[in-house]
C-alpha cells in the first residue's frame, strides 16, 4: 500500500471505502445488510468508533469516521475480521441463498491468491483511507457518500436508500445511528437544513 493511503494521524476523521473480492454484489439482501449494521453499532458503542456518514452497497462500502481511541488502522482491521467471518457463515448457513456456491467458490478462489489468508476471503485488502482536513472536503465526502445509490441508479434521492446515512440526517436512525457531535456537529446540522430547503 503507498505511504498516500494510511492512516497517519490516529486523531483524524477519515473517509474509506472497502469492498468485496471481485466487487460481488453481496449485500442484496436484509440478513447480509444486518450482519454488518450490527457490527459498526457494536464498534460505535464499545470500540469508540464514531460514524459521521456512511452507505452499504451491494459489493461495498464507505464511511466517513473517526477513531476515539486512536486507533483507526486496527478498527477497520477489527470490523473487516468479524464481518468477513460472520458473513461467510452467514452465506453457507442461508437456506434462501441460490448463489451459496458461486459466493463461497469465489470467496476460496481469492482466499487461494492471498497468502495472507487461510482458506476464505470476503473483502477485498486494500481501504484507501483519505484524512478529512476542511469542512469543504468533509460535505464533499458526505455528499459523495449520499449520493453513491442515485449515482448506480438504485433510487432517485438518497434518503430512499434504506442502508444510508443520508437518512439519518432527516432523523430516521432506525437502521444505524451516527454521531452527531464532536467536531462535524455543526456540519451535520447544516445538512439537515441544506436538505429540508
Amino acid at each position: 500500500m503507498s505511504r498516500k493511503y494510511k492512516f497517519h494521524n490516529p486523531s483524524a476523521a477519515y473517509f474509506i471505502s472497502f469492498a468485496t473480492v471481485y466487487w460481488m454484489d453481496v449485500f442484496s439482501r436484509q440478513v447480509y445488510f444486518s450482519v454488518l449494521a450490527e457490527s459498526l453499532d457494536y464498534c460505535r458503542k464499545e470500540k469508540g468508533m464514531e460514524i459521521y456518514a456512511y452507505c452499504v452497497m451491494p459489493s461495498h462500502i464507505h464511511l466517513l469516521f473517526r477513531a476515539a481511541n486512536e486507533n483507526p488502522s486496527d478498527l477497520i482491521r477489527d470490523i473487516k475480521g468479524f464481518t468477513a467471518r460472520k458473513m461467510i457463515q452467514t452465506i453457507q448457513e442461508n437456506p434462501q441463498e441460490s448463489r451459496k456456491e458461486w459466493l463461497v467458490s469465489m470467496m476460496g478462489k481469492a482466499g487461494k491468491e492471498n497468502s495472507n489468508v487461510v482458506k476464505y476471503q470476503f473483502w477485498q485488502q486494500h481501504n484507501k483511507p483519505i484524512e478529512l482536513w476542511t469542512d469543504k472536503v468533509i460535505q464533499q465526502k458526505i455528499d459523495y457518500i449520499h449520493n453513491n445509490p442515485v449515482q448506480s441508479g438504485f433510487v432517485t434521492d438518497p434518503v430512499d436508500w434504506k442502508y444510508s446515512s443520508a437518512r439519518n440526517y432527516q432523523d430516521d436512525h432506525t437502521v444505524l445511528e451516527i454521531d452527531t457531535n464532536g467536531f462535524l456537529y455543526g456540519l451535520v446540522d447544516s445538512a439537515r437544513a441544506r436538505r429540508s430547503r
